[in-house]
C-alpha cells in the first residue's frame, strides 16, 4: 500500500513540474526561428551609416528632354525649309524653345510640337551610396520592384507586413536556396526572392587593372562599385545591354569623355535610335560607354544597347570621379590611359 501511495506522490510531482514548466515557458520561451537569423540577432546589428548621394535637380531640370513619336522633317524655321530628317525609332531629342506649333530643338532647327512628347517625368531621382571603404558584414542590396516581403523562404507573400518600395537599401542577413532560387532574408521573418533586389558584392582588384581608381560593372546584379586602390568608395545601380546588344565582358580602361554627346545606331525599322546629349559620357569599350540616361528609370535591369546606364546625378558623379585621370583624354584616337573598367558576370541569367 505504502508502495502505492508513493507512486502517486511521485506521479502527482511530475505533472506540477509539467505545468510549472508550460507556465513558465508561456511566459518565457519564444517560437523557434525556423530559418535565418533571430530578430535578436538582427535588431542587434549596426548597419552602417551609408551617406547616399544627394539628387543633383539642377542636372535633372537643366534641359527640356523630349520622346519623339515616328519619322520627323526639321526645319530652319518654323515653316521654313527642310534641313534634315529623322528616322523613326526610339528617338529623343532636347527642346530650346517653343512658338506656337513649333518646337526649337537645335540652332536653326525646329520641329512641329505635335510629334514630341515630354519625358521629364521618367527621369530617374535614384543614387547610389559611399562604401566608407568597406563592405558592411550582412551584404546590401536595393529592392527592383515594390513587394511584401514572405514570412519563410519560397512562401507566398505577405500583405500584412508593410510594403517594401523599389530603390529601398535592404541588409540580407541569410540566403535560403528554394527550388533552385535564392530567397534572402531582409528581417526577422521577411524573405524576398533574389530576382527582386541587387546586390552589392565584394569584388578582387583583377591583376590587369593597373590605374589605382577603377570600377567594377556586375551584369549580373546589374551594380556598380567605384574604387580607388583596393578600397570600395561608391556603389550603385546600372543598366547594361540587352541580350540582342550585350555589353561584353572584360577588362578595359574609360579613354574619352565628353558632357554631352548625341548618339545613334541601327537600322530604320529595326533597331534605329537617335539620342540627343546623352550627359555624362565615358567611353570604355570601342563605341560602348558609361554615361546617364534620362529616357528611363529602369535602373537594376538590363535596358541597353551596349553602354552602361546610369542616374544623370550617378553618372555626373562619377565623370568628376574620374577626372584627375582624365585630363588629357580630349580625344577618341588616344591610348585607353584612363581608370580601368573590370566587367563580369557575378551568376547567371536564367
Amino acid at each position: 500500500m505504502r508502495r502505492y501511495i508513493l507512486g502517486a506522490a511521485i506521479l502527482i510531482s511530475m505533472v506540477s513540474s509539467v505545468i510549472a514548466s508550460e507556465r513558465d515557458c508561456a511566459e518565457n520561451c519564444h517560437e523557434p526561428q525556423r530559418y535565418g537569423l533571430s530578430a535578436e540577432v538582427i535588431e542587434a546589428y549596426d548597419m552602417p551609416d551609408f551617406e547616399q548621394l544627394t539628387v543633383n535637380t539642377d542636372l535633372l531640370n537643366d534641359r527640356w528632354y523630349m520622346r519623339v513619336d515616328g519619322a520627323i522633317d526639321i526645319y530652319d524655321a518654323p515653316n521654313g525649309n527642310i534641313v534634315r530628317s529623322i528616322d523613326a525609332g526610339f528617338n529623343f531629342v532636347t527642346a530650346l524653345a517653343q512658338d506656337g506649333e513649333w518646337t526649337q530643338i537645335g540652332t536653326n532647327e525646329w520641329v512641329r510640337s505635335e510629334h514630341l512628347t515630354t519625358s521629364n517625368q521618367i527621369l530617374s531621382h535614384f543614387t547610389g551610396i559611399f562604401l566608407n571603404g568597406e563592405y558592411p558584414e550582412y551584404p546590401v542590396a536595393w529592392m527592383l520592384v515594390n513587394a511584401y516581403p514572405s514570412s519563410e523562404p519560397g512562401g507566398e507573400p505577405d500583405e500584412s507586413k508593410p510594403l517594401v518600395y523599389r530603390y529601398t537599401l535592404v541588409n540580407i542577413f541569410s540566403t535560403v536556396n528554394v527550388d533552385g532560387w535564392q530567397w534572402y532574408q531582409i528581417g526577422a521573418n521577411d524573405w524576398v526572392i533574389q530576382t527582386n533586389v541587387a546586390k552589392v558584392l565584394p569584388v578582387e582588384r583583377p591583376e590587369e587593372i593597373e590605374t589605382d581608381k577603377w570600377v567594377s560593372i556586375d551584369l549580373y546584379e546589374q551594380v556598380l562599385i567605384a574604387f580607388e586602390g583596393d578600397t570600395p568608395v561608391f556603389a550603385t545601380l546600372i543598366s547594361s545591354g540587352l541580350p540582342r546588344w550585350p555589353t561584353y565582358e572584360g577588362i578595359f580602361n574609360i579613354y574619352f569623355r565628353q558632357t554631352r554627346r548625341n548618339m545613334s545606331w541601327g537600322t530604320p525599322g529595326d533597331d534605329f535610335y537617335y539620342i540627343e546629349e546623352v550627359p555624362w559620357t565615358m567611353f570604355f569599350d570601342e563605341g560602348r560607354a558609361l554615361h546617364g540616361a534620362y529616357w528611363h528609370d529602369g535602373l537594376g535591369y538590363r535596358r541597353s544597347h551596349g553602354c552602361v546606364n546610369m542616374s544623370i546625378t550617378d553618372a555626373h558623379w562619377l565623370y568628376n570621379w574620374v577626372a584627375d585621370d582624365m585630363e588629357t583624354l580630349v580625344s577618341r584616337d588616344v591610348e585607353p590611359e584612363g581608370p580601368g573598367v573590370y566587367v563580369y558576370s557575378s551568376g547567371t541569367y536564367r
